[in-house]
């Protein structure tokens, strides 16, 4: 028996990769008629690892007459637009249409089933009461679904469950012609960051990792974040480690009463902004919290080393986007007194999270993914490629090694992984489907 299906959006083939695997383990061939994906260097992935008989570029270019026929619609449509990590401004975003695309495919070619995954931003996006399960977007996605005639069912699947060592909440959204899916009853399977990693990689040995090694043993850095602009006893600042020169024990105070005092209303309400979290204090509001004859002196130094900035307080202005719609940004107000600042923001550094071996990793999102680091023996490294794909159930015969040979490459690589799904998830959701398709095949019959 062979099931035939497009793949839309098709990133690195994730989707793909999960319902192969599923639909083929229970004794179908399975057929690629057509793949689309605009990224180049997606699409050099795609062709190292796929034999691609139908790869075309824009879908929105595509007529569905030139589609062949197919039996499954897959498809990871964009989600920056309703992702936190994102502006999260959905079907205003252009990103956000491009799920009209699957609906104008769904309409004319009327496939049996879709598989349609997305960001866990998705369920309460454009939510219009707190007291409501999901929000208008989603409503808008589903009703579109089911005015086509389909079955639809969704669920926020947390993927950690399904053997990768990541902590990655994805919402699935699948339909049939005929017959509701099964979104429950998963086997489980529990995997940690030490059951993935490789060995005998050659550890890093940076100005960076020089520091950060002299104030901290290795093994006190399993789980460690390195961020400027946040706190909590897992984070390690770039003043606690000397980064960008000694300072006294004063300045780090200092600095450390700033970061609480730079967060709070009271100063925005003084300043005459609408509140932001993490304002530039003037020396004069900073001296009534730290009293000292030489202030001025050392948050100067401290300018200087580069720990702290010198900026105006960013005022809210309203801005009218391209479609029409208003949104609103933040930018310095010059109006404003300048004032003094944390200046290092999260991918200010090699590294910005250090795994912990014996747990598993946050979610790894394009933006940060190349800035993840691993304990190894006695040192510190970067995750390896093969390690990312690893962290999404990527099989050992998947390859990324076009990508393996400078800084670039391997930037290109990991945005790839840090938009990616997690196979074995897809494979879940697939076999259920390739269960109600059988029955589905068998009572046509």
């Amino acid at each position: 028996m062979t099931i035939k299906f497009i793949d839309l959006f098709a990133g690195m083939g994730g989707i793909r990769l999960g319902f192969e695997q599923a639909f083929n383990e229970k004794g179908f061939e399975t057929q690629c008629v057509l793949t689309s994906e605009i990224k180049p260097y997606a699409i050099q992935a795609l062709k190292e690892n796929f034999i691609q008989d139908n790869l075309i570029g824009d879908i929105c270019k595509i007529s569905a007459q030139n589609i062949p026929n197919f039996d499954v619609l897959l498809a990871g449509f964009p989600c920056q637009a309703f992702s936190t990590a994102g502006k999260g401004l959905g079907f205003s975003d252009t990103r956000g249409t491009l799920f009209f695309e699957v609906e104008r495919i769904l309409r004319e070619k009327k496939p049996y089933a879709f598989i349609l995954e997305n960001v866990e931003g998705l369920i309460l996006h454009n939510r219009q009461n707190r007291t409501d399960e999901i929000g208008e977007t989603l409503k808008t996605i589903l009703n579109s679904l089911e005015n086509l005639g389909y079955k639809v069912v969704w669920k926020l699947l947390e993927c950690q469950k399904f053997g990768v060592p990541q902590l990655r909440k994805r919402i699935f959204i699948v339909g049939t012609k005929d017959q509701y899916i099964d979104m429950c009853h998963f086997e489980e399977k529990k995997v940690i960051v030490r059951d993935i990693l490789e060995h005998g990689i050659q550890l890093e040995d940076t100005h960076f990792t020089r520091c950060l090694l002299k104030h901290y043993q290795p093994k006190e850095l399993h789980g460690k974040a390195i961020k400027d602009k946040r706190g909590g006893s897992n984070n390690i600042h770039s003043w606690d480690i000397g980064l960008k020169g000694e300072i006294s024990q004063e300045q780090k105070t200092i600095i450390e009463k700033l970061f609480r005092e730079r967060r709070k209303k009271h100063w925005a309400e003084e300043i005459g902004i609408k509140w932001m979290d993490g304002m530039p204090l003037t020396l004069e509001q900073i001296s009534t919290f730290h009293k000292s004859e030489h202030l001025k002196d050392m948050l100067d130094d401290l300018v200087n080393k580069g720990y702290l900035v010198m900026e105006h307080p960013k005022s809210m202005y309203e801005i009218t986007m391209p479609n029409g719609s208003k949104t609103h940004i933040r930018q310095q107000d010059e109006s404003k007194p300048m004032g003094y600042n944390i200046v290092s923001g999260k991918l200010s550094f090699e590294f910005t999270k250090i795994l912990d071996s014996n747990d598993i990793a946050p979610t790894l999102v394009a933006a940060d993914v190349s800035h993840i680091a691993v304990i190894d023996g006695n040192g510190i490294r970067r995750l390896t490629l093969r390690e990312g794909l690893r962290m999404f159930g990527y099989p050992e015969n998947y390859s990324l090694s076009m990508f393996d040979n400078d800084s670039k490459g391997l930037a290109k690589a990991f945005d790839l992984l840090g938009n990616t799904v997690v196979v074995p998830a897809v494979k879940a959701v697939s076999s259920k489907l390739c269960d109600v398709y059988t029955e589905h095949i068998n009572y046509s019959s």
